[in-house]
């Protein structure tokens, strides 16, 4: 049974920043892309943030140049560095994790941004 665990959301003011951390455990033979989505009330799931297991990154252009996806293979963990915080970007951030070529969803962290 493979499980994605999610940490480091809460609230902050605009401007600041947060850490999310997405770690994955289990029986694991192989990660691929990990990635951030995130949802507002009201709204689809939208991407945040995905890597590959090379190290390639993509990211919405709502949040390029702001937050920064990283992972640590050795840990089967992957971070979402968020900085510049928007109170548009107050959401349930929820990690994805393509682990023994399946699909894995973490059971999201809310991020609450005041303006």
């Amino acid at each position: 049974q493979v499980q994605l665990v999610e940490s480091g959301g809460g609230w902050v003011q605009a401007g600041g920043s947060l850490r999310l951390s997405c770690a994955a455990s289990g029986s694991i033979f192989s990660i691929n892309v990990m990635g951030w989505y995130r949802q507002a009330p009201g709204k689809q799931r939208e991407l945040v943030a995905r890597i590959s297991r090379g190290g390639s990154t993509n990211y919405a252009d709502s949040v390029a140049g702001r937050f920064t996806i990283s992972r640590d293979n050795a840990k089967n963990t992957v971070y979402l560095q968020m900085n510049s915080l928007k109170p548009e970007d107050t959401a349930v951030y929820f990690c994805n994790q393509e682990i023994n070529y399946r699909t894995y969803w973490g059971q999201g962290t809310q991020v609450t941004v005041s303006s």
